[in-house]
């Protein structure tokens, strides 16, 4: 049965009510991740961010003292 011919018919009402039991069995269909894979990719997450914080400040800084030294202070 497609999704149109299962809502067809049906009430705001009746199409919010489907809409959520189909978001929960999808929800129940996900392969949570455990907590040691969540803490092993949250550290390699920040850490990541932490190295792109510092190429792009260091970016700054050199392009900042390249421009100065171009125009003057």
């Amino acid at each position: 049965m497609s999704e149109n011919s299962e809502s067809e018919g049906l009430n705001i009402f009746a199409r919010i009510a489907l809409f959520y039991r189909q978001v929960i069995n999808e929800l129940r269909k996900v392969v949570w991740p455990s907590r040691n894979m969540l803490t092993t990719y949250t550290g390699v997450v920040i850490v990541f961010v932490g190295f792109i914080i510092v190429v792009v400040s260091g970016f700054d800084a050199v392009l900042t003292k390249l421009v100065f030294w171009i125009f003057g202070e």
